[in-house]
């Protein structure tokens, strides 16, 4: 708080005689020392917040960067496992692939045996009927 200088003396308890007033000189010093007082308290007001913000700034990228490396860490890892699934899928493809060629084979095999089994069957009824036909004239004549 500012103290006013009042147009009036004070009285000095110690005596009757009025308190010198402070001279002009004085007040000013006064202003001065404490205007300089309070740039040094804000000033270290000022450094005290600055390190403060740079503590929690420090903090906040601490925990940013953390998260990012955990980020960066798992889409390494699931980079690693889709070139793992992408290998076992090519191989399980391959693998199809050949299953389905040996499947394709055995069908045309079944249906040949099922031609040979046809051709067989009718070459039997032919010489069946041929015997039939050679037994007849045999037995004519």
């Amino acid at each position: 708080p500012r103290k006013m200088a009042s147009s009036t003396p004070t009285m000095n308890p110690a005596s009757s005689t009025p308190a010198p007033r402070p001279t002009l000189t004085a007040l000013l010093k006064q202003h001065k020392d404490v205007q300089e007082q309070r740039r040094k308290e804000n000033e270290s007001n000022r450094k005290a917040v600055i390190e403060s913000v740079n503590k929690v700034s420090d903090s906040m990228m601490d925990a940013i960067n953390f998260g990012v490396a955990r980020v960066f860490s798992n889409q390494k890892k699931i980079e690693q496992e889709t070139k793992v699934l992408e290998a076992q899928t090519a191989r399980f493809l391959k693998l199809t692939n050949q299953w389905s060629q040996m499947i394709e084979d055995f069908n045309e095999a079944l249906k040949e045996t099922g031609d040979i089994e046809n051709w067989s069957h009718a070459i039997e009824r032919d010489m069946r009927e041929i015997a039939g036909a050679l037994d007849y004239v045999h037995r004519r004549s």
